[in-house]
């Protein structure tokens, strides 16, 4: 009863969106077996599938960075180090936990008794990679500084995020003394930024003065998730627009974004001699077609209203366990796919059921962990 006042000033649109970007995440790790089935094959009408959700899906980190923009900044005034120490600290115990985790899941495989081709179930990434062998588990624990393994393939996310927290005391300064339409002329020249993907790959992998003693181009200092840390920023007032002109306007910016990722995702796919760089072109976080969607997203469900204490308090303890669900979530899609995958459930529907699940039983996993552990789970979950 002493959490109830509280709810009253939640903005409980920004926990609606929290909820639709994890489940989109999930939604995306869900699709990796589509394309390399441990136990099925290549199956052409998973990989069309995979194709549709995968298009359909790519808001989610986006969404987070947004949300991040919009809830840090500008950075109170505050010494640095009290900054790191309270946004890194919170991200980094729990990354490194749960990074070793996955890291010496094979081995642990190994010692009890299990045949290695388990490791390729849980991780389809890996497959024809597999070792029970401690040095190898442990040598893939001691590269978690530099960067992420297959095994965890979801914690790219935390090494960016780390990032934009470094960053953000530094932006932050600038957007304190930054007016509406500077921060407007930032966001265009940004928007123009995330064309060169497509131009490197159309006209020219050097471009603005990048070369192979500079990678630093033009629109380099404009180019990443920082835009999308400011675009949160920027929209966190809403807008004024009645909810027919929000939903004609959020229909066309997605339709549009949806429709390039969809296309230009499919026609690299059927190509045969495609690459992961072809494959992941159409994909990228950071190009015009997935900002489209995702604005849309983000001003649609800012038009959200939730009035049912019971669901605004569900809302608030999904937003508790949050980064909890996202560190333990990668552990169970592969489980979750040899359940529902070779089943006689309709291939469209397997999606959303694997992230329903996956996502309900992380949710339970970390909540009962706040619950048995309240002044240390933050420490493992986040």
């Amino acid at each position: 009863m002493n959490q109830l006042p509280a709810l009253d000033h939640r903005m409980v649109w920004l926990d609606v969106i929290r909820a639709v970007a994890m489940l989109m995440v999930i939604g995306v790790h869900c699709i990796d077996p589509f394309y390399i089935s441990p136990t099925l094959g290549v199956i052409p009408e998973y990989t069309h599938w995979a194709a549709i959700y995968g298009s359909l899906l790519r808001p989610s980190v986006p969404l987070f960075v947004m949300m991040t923009g919009l809830l840090l900044l500008p950075v109170k005034q505050q010494p640095l180090g009290t900054f790191y120490k309270k946004r890194i600290f919170r991200v980094l115990f729990p990354f490194l936990i749960w990074s070793v985790l996955y890291n010496m899941f094979p081995w642990f495989t190994g010692v009890v008794g299990l045949d290695k081709s388990i490791i390729g179930q849980f991780f389809c990434y890996v497959q024809g990679n597999e070792s029970q062998e401690l040095m190898d588990s442990l040598k893939d624990v001691a590269m978690i500084p530099f960067n992420f393994s297959f095994k965890e393939n979801h914690m790219w996310y935390i090494y960016l995020l780390i990032g934009l927290y470094l960053y953000m005391p530094f932006f932050s300064a600038w957007i304190e003394r930054a007016d509406q339409k500077m921060k407007r002329t930032y966001l265009l020249i940004w928007f123009i930024s995330l064309f060169l993907p497509y131009m490197a790959e159309y006209i020219s992998g050097y471009l603005f003065g990048t070369s192979t003693w500079n990678a630093f181009g033009m629109f380099y200092y404009f180019a990443g998730f920082n835009g999308y840390l400011l675009l949160g920023h920027y929209g966190k007032k809403g807008n004024d627009w009645g909810i027919w002109k929000t939903l004609l306007i959020c229909a066309v910016l997605f339709a549009i974004g949806y429709y390039v990722t969809y296309s230009g995702f499919s026609a690299a796919a059927a190509d045969p001699n495609h690459t992961e760089s072809d494959m992941e072109l159409f994909f990228t976080f950071c190009s015009p077609n997935v900002v489209l969607m995702t604005l849309a997203v983000f001003l649609l469900l800012q038009k959200v209203t939730v009035t049912n204490r019971i669901v605004i308090k569900a809302l608030a303890n999904m937003t508790k366990c949050g980064f909890g669900i996202y560190m333990v979530h990668y552990f169970v899609v592969g489980p979750f796919f040899l359940l529902i995958g070779p089943s006689s459930i309709p291939i469209p529907l397997q999606v959303p059921l694997m992230a329903a699940g996956i996502f309900l039983c992380s949710w339970a996993f970390t909540a009962l962990m706040y619950k048995l552990m309240p002044n240390k789970a933050h420490w493992i979950m986040g």
